[in-house]
């Protein structure tokens, strides 16, 4: 089934974190050249991706990546302490980690305290 939205072409950009070539994005697609190029630049218009000049036997086409975004700060703060995750580097499961759990019990104390 041909992609119809931006979301569909920005997935399949997402699946190939070195890129993937413009011109073999739209066979992924199974969309011609002309509507692939308009996913494109919606995309690139609304900065969701980067389109990087490439040349490959002599012939120019673009490296399409997704762009990086900055985080949500909202997800990363809890009133004005920052999620202890932030800095670690432990691998944890979320359900298991006594830093997180101990941040949570002490923002739940703190709301129930005001």
């Amino acid at each position: 089934m041909p992609a119809e939205t931006e979301e569909d072409a920005l997935a399949v950009i997402r699946a190939h974190p070195d890129g993937v070539v413009q011109s073999e994005l739209w066979k992924e697609l199974g969309v011609d050249s002309r509507k692939c190029s308009r996913l494109v630049k919606k995309l690139l218009d609304d900065g969701r991706v980067e389109r990087i000049e490439y040349r490959r036997d002599g012939i120019k086409s673009y490296l399409l990546r997704a762009a990086k975004t900055p985080p949500n700060t909202d997800l990363l703060l809890a009133g004005d302490d920052l999620i202890p995750c932030i800095a670690c580097d432990l691998e944890c499961m979320v359900e298991e980690c006594p830093s997180l759990m101990d941040w949570m019990y002490q923002l739940a104390i703190e709301e129930f305290s005001e």
